[in-house]
């Protein structure tokens, strides 16, 4: 059974997430402070952590940015702040996703469903070509690891995920929007930034030169493609 953590200070909102993931066949875990959530985090099997941002004492944000040093399962940031540069902060520091209270229960949990049931099926996909090498480049598909001259890159899931795709479909063209159902299995319902955000991150992790990439070339009113 999926075992999915709550780290949320409002205790009626955290228990609302607990009953719905329930109901569901999820099994959960509460927190209600980062401290707490990193502990618990950090010494159980979770396939996906809902994350408030406001917390007190450590904040989402850092939270996050801790966790993603050694875990790699999905991570849904919740909180009411709605602005872009929240979302971005919380994408750049390693999210997966953004939900915005008040939210539907129903939507929390399919989007739940949606990142685990990706997660599960990239990790245990059995790949006909272990490795793909691009020059300096190399990535490899069983263990999931990324190096450039040799030197290990650290990816979060996602980020993985999405240079994987273009490595494995070079010279193509894809939109965000594309992407985004392709990867995130969303559509209407995501937000493209969040590809932009991991683009980004993908190419400070690959690239020598991020602002003038090697590998993932941005076409301009359309998407990007991985240039072989």
């Amino acid at each position: 059974m999926p075992k999915v953590l709550i780290i949320e200070d409002e205790r009626n909102i955290a228990e609302l997430e607990r009953d719905y993931l329930e109901v569901n066949g999820f099994e959960s875990d509460i927190a209600t402070t980062g401290e707490e959530g990193l502990r618990l985090a950090m010494t159980n099997s979770y396939s996906l952590i809902l994350l408030d941002l406001m917390l007190p004492g450590m904040d989402g944000f850092e939270l996050c940015k801790k966790l993603r040093k050694t875990l790699d399962i999905p991570i849904l940031m919740v909180t009411a702040r709605k602005e872009d540069i929240d979302k971005i902060r919380g994408f750049d520091r390693g999210a997966d996703d953004y939900i915005v209270k008040p939210f539907n229960p129903n939507e929390l949990v399919a989007r739940v469903k949606a990142h685990i049931s990706r997660y599960d099926r990239l990790v245990n996909q059995d790949y006909e070509q272990n490795d793909l090498q691009f020059g300096s480049l190399c990535i490899q598909n069983d263990s999931r690891r990324v190096f450039v001259n040799d030197e290990e890159k650290t990816l979060t899931a996602k980020e993985f995920d999405l240079l994987n795709f273009l490595a494995t479909n070079p010279n193509t063209v894809f939109t965000k929007e594309h992407l985004m159902e392709r990867i995130w299995g969303f559509d209407s319902i995501g937000d493209v930034n969040t590809v932009t955000v991991h683009i980004r991150k993908i190419r400070e992790k690959i690239e020598t030169v991020p602002s003038n990439p090697q590998f993932i070339e941005t076409i301009w009113g359309v998407g990007y493609r991985f240039k072989k």
